[in-house]
């Protein structure tokens, strides 16, 4: 098992520096909530999400190391990591093939090809499509990179808890989604180290992590959720299993009436047009179970916006 580490996290912030957006923090909460509440608008980072952290790292350092071929890079993808890597991959003057399954949204497969990618789609699920990938990989030599299981990737995402930190002195909670678990690993090893709390937010039919925490290790699950086009990994990563063992994590279901709603709350209310991942986390405070105790500070980590919003305007 590849193991996470702050010092992980720490090498990662010198490597994206000045490469990505820092995150904007907006106050969220009311008078009379009797908590703070921020959001971390991580969905106005480069290629859309948070994704953008962990691919520049993850080529950096094979870029210091010596490790990029001339194959260039590869990634199976929902669709933002495959931004995110192609978005890295044009910075690093390397080609990039991206698999994705054919029912990715076409924004994101446009917005691919407009990074000068490569696009294959394959199946109709994650795995189908990173199974491709590899094959691909073993065959061209490309460099293979991965959604979210792989530590440079989840040590990346885990730059903007220190962003978040800095923005919010004295915050108690962060709130984050979780897929496949890379930026809920990133995040929670950060926080950890600060003493912060972290509250992993699944929706109740892509429930990868609650899964593993049950059978102790990770498994399969069905993947059926309106979120599903990001957080829709078959199973979590060892890594992320690993960081919710820890004191000081909580994990959620939401149901997808709650997804949707904080969604459409988020624009009915601020004019804020994000993926329903990024809701995900949202929800657990507006109906998913968590409530904040008073005076506690708490950040909601907004992850991505590579939405199409026609079905939020009426």
């Amino acid at each position: 098992m590849q193991t996470l580490s702050y010092g992980d996290v720490k090498a990662a912030v010198e490597r994206v520096a000045d490469r990505v957006r820092p995150v904007a923090i907006a106050p969220a909460g009311d008078e009379e909530a009797g908590h703070e509440l921020f959001l971390a608008l991580e969905f106005l980072q480069h290629t859309g999400s948070f994704k953008a952290r962990g691919a520049r790292n993850f080529l950096q350092a094979h870029r210091e190391s010596g490790t990029l071929p001339a194959a260039g890079v590869t990634i199976a993808s929902g669709g933002n990591a495959g931004l995110a890597c192609a978005w890295a991959a044009r910075q690093a003057g390397v080609r990039a093939t991206v698999f994705l399954p054919e029912t990715a949204p076409r924004v994101k497969v446009e917005r691919l090809r407009g990074y000068g990618a490569e696009v294959r789609l394959v199946g109709t699920e994650y795995a189908e499509a990173l199974a491709a990938c590899e094959a691909y990989a073993a065959e061209s030599g490309a460099l293979a990179s991965h959604a979210y299981d792989h530590p440079l990737i989840a040590a990346g995402a885990g730059t903007l808890l220190e962003e978040i930190r800095d923005r919010i002195p004295g915050l108690d909670t962060v709130v984050v989604s979780v897929g496949g678990g890379g930026l809920f690993a990133g995040v929670a090893t950060a926080a950890r180290e600060h003493g912060i709390r972290t509250v992993a937010v699944e929706p109740e039919n892509c429930r990868a992590l609650d899964a593993a925490l049950a059978a102790g290790t990770p498994v399969d699950v069905p993947v059926d959720s309106v979120a599903a086009d990001s957080l829709g990994a078959r199973r979590v990563s060892a890594a992320a299993l690993a960081a919710a063992r820890h004191d000081g994590v909580r994990t959620l279901l939401v149901p997808d009436a709650e997804i949707v709603r904080a969604r459409r709350a988020l624009w009915d209310e601020r004019r804020l047009v994000v993926e329903h991942a990024a809701a995900t986390a949202l929800a657990a405070l507006s109906g998913g179970g968590y409530r904040p105790e008073r005076g506690e500070k708490v950040c909601v980590v907004l992850c991505g916006a590579n939405t199409d919003p026609s079905d939020l305007v009426v």
